[in-house]
C-alpha cells in the first residue's frame, strides 16, 4: 500500500541560533509537537539525523541516514553555517492523507501553526508538498525540494500537491471532507 510522504519548508526571521525571544520559543517548542506527531494515528516516520549528540550542527552538516543528504529550495537565500542558518524543514512519512491533516491541525502543531508569521517570513512559495510512494520507499530531502519547487512552478498534480488540491495514490482527484479547494 503507498505512503503518503510530506515535506515542509518555512524561511525563519532570524537564524536558529539567534537568542531571541521568538526564535527560542519556536525552536524550543519543536520536541513536544515532534512528541504529539508521531503519537498520531497515521503516522509513519520522519527524517531525524543519525546522531543528534554531535553538538551545534547544522542540517547542511548532519548525516540523515536513508532520508539522504539534506536540500533546499533553490529559492532559499540564507544562511548555511550554524551561525547563519535561517530555515525549518521537515520530512515525514504518513498512511492518508486525512491522518496528515488531523494531525498537522489539532494539539500543539496547531497551536503552532497560529504563531507562523511571528517566526517564518511569508516567501510567496509553498510552504509543503505531498506525493505518494511506494510501500518501503523512503523519501530524500531532494525529492521534497523537487516537489516542492514542482508545485511551486506547475501547481497541484498527481506528483506533487497540497491538502486543498490533493490526489488519490492512482493520480486521481481527491478531497478531504471538510477541506475544499483554495489557492495554494
Amino acid at each position: 500500500m503507498p505512503h503518503l510522504a510530506l515535506y515542509t519548508f518555512g524561511v525563519l526571521k532570524s537564524p536558529l541560533t539567534d537568542s531571541a525571544r521568538l526564535t527560542r520559543e519556536f525552536h524550543e517548542s519543536g520536541e513536544a509537537v515532534y512528541r504529539e506527531i508521531g503519537q498520531h494515528p497515521g503516522y509513519i516516520a520522519r527524517a531525524e539525523a543519525v546522531d543528534r549528540s554531535l553538538g551545534a550542527r547544522t542540517d547542511f552538516d548532519s548525516d540523515w541516514g536513508e532520508w539522504g543528504e539534506f536540500a533546499v529550495p533553490a529559492w532559499y537565500g540564507k544562511g548555511r553555517t550554524v551561525e547563519t542558518t535561517a530555515l525549518a524543514a521537515t520530512l515525514s512519512l504518513w498512511t492518508d492523507l486525512r491522518s496528515a491533516f488531523d494531525s498537522i491541525y489539532t494539539g500543539l502543531h496547531r497551536a503552532a501553526l497560529n504563531r507562523r508569521y511571528d517566526w517564518f517570513e511569508r516567501t510567496g512559495h509553498p510552504g509543503y508538498v505531498f506525493w505518494w510512494v511506494t510501500d518501503g520507499v523512503i523519501p530524500t530531502w531532494q525529492d521534497g525540494v523537487s516537489r516542492l519547487e514542482h508545485l511551486q512552478d506547475h501547481g497541484s498534480a498527481p506528483y506533487a500537491f497540497t491538502f486543498h488540491h490533493s490526489f488519490d495514490p492512482d493520480g486521481t482527484p481527491s478531497r478531504l471532507k471538510g477541506v475544499g479547494p483554495r489557492s495554494d
